[in-house]
């Protein structure tokens, strides 16, 4: 475990009243119930405990300072110890809390201080914090829209509608759909943060979609129609004449909706010219006999670097 004091964002000669309020600031931010699966928010928020635990302790916070022992509480040279304990120093500070000492670890100062649990001060009123989510969607599911199931920390589920051209990082508030308020007041929030997987052959640049369409040899040379696909559905492209790679075609109005304006973005196709998996003789033979007559060079760019 790091050094209490820099775990806690205090400095060494701090108060005990900066360093409850500062455990009361990370208790918020860090609680598993406000940041349900998250085993890293978790983890710190053992640690913030653990480091409160210790500093709270006036004689144990005066061993720490000397050296004596180290941030586990143990003496020094011997293994310590994870998560908070409900000893003497828990009963101490419930009453720093105003709480009994059958109920007095880290936890329940959180939950009296936040409004939620089991134990509610008479006459107090406080809204319910808020909860945060995070949901898996797929490339398509986030460019059409969809509904996605998402499992609530109460144990109830709800149908979360994921909105057309939703991008990955996007949060998405769910009013009321917190933990309940005390005393009456209204529940908290619930944010879900939506993460996209990335798509077998589609990239999306703002609202527009990048697609890749390798052609052939003689497509490239002669044009041709192909089928492509778009979010909507397979569609015919015509390959131009003497396309190269690079050579890029715009399929207008094929991207993916821009939830402010209405507005559909575009898709570009850019082709890749691909040889067969397999150069057979006479392919070979014909680009020897053309190659003897038809010198060019492709290199132009790089002869001045």
């Amino acid at each position: 475990m790091a050094d209490p004091y820099q775990l806690l964002g205090v400095a060494r000669n701090a108060s005990d009243e900066e360093i409850k309020k500062a455990y009361r600031r990370l208790a918020k931010k860090l609680h598993p119930d406000v940041n349900p699966g998250n085993k890293k928010i978790e983890n710190q928020f053992k640690e913030a405990t653990a480091a409160y635990d210790l500093l709270s302790d006036p004689e144990k916070r005066q061993r720490y300072d000397r050296g004596e022992i180290d941030e586990s509480g143990q003496p020094r040279g011997f293994g310590g110890y994870g998560g908070y304990r409900r000893g003497a120093g828990g009963a101490r500070r419930a009453r720093d809390f105003g709480l009994d000492e059958e109920t007095g670890g880290p936890e329940d100062v959180f939950r009296d201080f936040f409004g939620f649990g089991n134990r509610q001060r008479a006459g107090m009123r406080m809204r319910g914090a808020d909860v945060s989510y995070q949901v898996e969607v797929s490339f398509l599911e986030a460019a059409l829209g969809s509904k996605k199931r998402l499992n609530l920390t109460d144990g109830k589920s709800l149908d979360v509608t994921i909105p057309p051209g939703t991008q990955t990082g996007q949060t998405l508030r769910l009013k009321g759909q917190g933990l309940p308020g005390a005393g009456g007041a209204t529940a908290g929030d619930a944010y879900v943060e939506v993460l996209v997987a990335d798509h077998a052959f589609f990239t999306r640049d703002g609202f527009d979609i990048l697609l890749e369409a390798p052609i052939t040899l003689y497509e490239a040379v002669l044009g041709a129609t192909i089928t492509v696909p778009t979010i909507d559905g397979k569609v015919a492209l015509k390959v131009p004449e003497d396309s190269n790679t690079g050579t890029q075609l715009r399929l207008k109005g094929k991207g993916i909706t821009n939830p402010k304006t209405g507005q559909r973005g575009d898709q570009y196709v850019r082709f890749v010219v691909t040889l067969p998996d397999q150069v057979d003789s006479d392919l070979r033979s014909a680009i020897e006999r053309w190659a003897k007559t038809h010198s060019y060079n492709v290199r132009n760019k790089l002869s001045n670097p």
